[in-house]
């Protein structure tokens, strides 16, 4: 083994163990706090009891979507900053988020979402999947990335306005408040069914884009050099669009929005990972599921004292993140 790849398999263990005790710990966290002991015994409990009710009806829901969302965001931030050789990069670029959150808005401004069951998940994800659409059909099957970037944005800021429209003639202030409330982002109140329904859309984009590892690696040199090794560069961009938009926008079917997770987490650990999407697509996932974590443990800790939503919290931690990197970015380029 050499020396890079036992550094790489070293952080990869270093990150799967934390992201271990933050997932015992976030079964343990709550109102009423439960040991470790009694959590292990609540889990496989064939009896109804308090404890049991707690751990596998409330708990474990929050904390696999926890892990599942935070991981496909991160991921998919990798990905597609590889992709588009572009160290901004993140899901938001493409519009994949704003149009899945899109799918979401209109099944509660609809009122749909109260009188179907999963109609908001599933819109969600029909949302995202349509942006997909849209994004080869305004950028064509061979785009550049000025143009894949483009197109993306005008997908994007095209959701993010019709969001606004279903804000503004929202049918009653309540209605309002529940877009709103959604917007923000959260993993409280989510259910087995939430699990069930979105791991599978999150298990394959992460599969797709962990697929891409070499290609992306080959890219990193540039087109024709990948060309070169005899990677399809169409069809490398299907598979990390793909596999983007069904991780994020089942991510955001089942949490609403949180954003900055794919753009924070591969720059902090790109440095450790040697520069190489492919080290950095694992790493990168197991960072996302560790810093949404984090971020809900935070929250529930909080909880009576403020009452933030995690995509706020995600956004005061990547906001100042974001103006960092662009001021560094200008200071290189000057």
């Amino acid at each position: 083994m050499t020396i890079q790849a036992a550094g790489r398999s070293w952080l990869l263990a270093t990150l799967g163990a934390v992201l271990a005790v933050l997932v015992a710990g976030s079964l343990m966290l709550g109102y009423v706090a439960i040991p470790l002991t009694q959590v292990w015994a609540a889990l496989f409990a064939q009896e109804s009891t308090p404890h049991s009710l707690i751990v596998q009806e409330l708990r474990l829901p929050r904390t696999l979507l926890g892990v599942a969302v935070g991981a496909s965001l991160g991921i998919a931030g990798a990905g597609l900053q590889g992709l588009l050789r572009n160290p901004l990069a993140e899901p938001g670029v493409l519009g994949i988020s704003n149009t899945a959150a899109l799918g979401a808005v209109a099944t509660i401004y609809t009122g749909i979402a109260a009188s179907v069951p999963l109609a908001l998940p599933a819109a969600a994800m029909a949302g995202a999947l349509l942006s997909m659409l849209v994004l080869y059909g305004l950028a064509g099957r061979e785009a550049n990335v000025q143009t894949l970037i483009l197109a993306g944005v005008a997908i994007s800021s095209l959701a993010g306005a019709l969001i606004s429209v279903a804000l503004n003639l929202a049918p009653s202030a309540h209605a309002t408040t529940e877009i709103l409330f959604w917007l923000l982002g959260s993993l409280a109140d989510r259910g087995m069914n939430h699990v069930q329904w979105g791991l599978p859309f999150m298990a394959a984009g992460v599969a797709l884009l962990l697929s891409a590892g070499r290609a992306l690696d080959a890219l990193s040199m540039g087109e024709e050099t990948a060309r070169s090794l005899g990677f399809n560069l169409n069809a490398l961009r299907f598979r990390v669009i793909a596999g983007a938009t069904l991780a994020v926008g089942a991510g955001v079917a089942v949490s609403g929005s949180i954003g900055f997770v794919g753009l924070v987490v591969p720059h902090l650990l790109r440095p450790l990972v040697g520069y190489q999407p492919a080290r950095l697509l694992p790493a990168s996932a197991l960072g996302g599921a560790i810093l949404l974590l984090l971020a809900d443990m935070g929250l529930r800790l909080a909880s009576g004292q403020v009452d933030l939503k995690l995509g706020v919290v995600t956004a005061l931690v990547g906001a100042p993140f974001f103006l960092h990197l662009v001021l560094k970015t200008r200071r290189m380029t000057i």
